[in-house]
């Protein structure tokens, strides 16, 4: 289990990637990017080293299908408690 596991909110998520808001949420439909985590009300986060993980992929030129797998590996390992 990673030890180090850090949240970042949406504002830094859209900077990170570089997408509108309304492309940033259609990618996660899409299965582009990992979906948000619920931090308790109406708050989520996103689990940094996995969107790291997804910019890492697409630089090295992965295909959406590959960049899926990825995505649902990575959502996957979150019920394991394998960060």
């Amino acid at each position: 289990m990673q030890s180090n596991i850090r949240i970042s909110r949406k504002p830094e998520e859209l900077s990170r990637y570089g997408f509108s808001n309304s492309t940033f949420y259609l990618r996660i439909q899409q299965g582009l990017i990992p979906p948000p985590i619920s931090l308790g009300g109406r708050a989520v986060g996103w689990v940094e080293h996995e969107n790291q993980a997804v910019l890492n992929a697409m630089i090295a030129g992965k295909t959406n299908e590959e960049i899926k797998a990825l995505v649902i590996s990575l959502v996957e390992s979150r019920k394991d408690g394998a960060q």
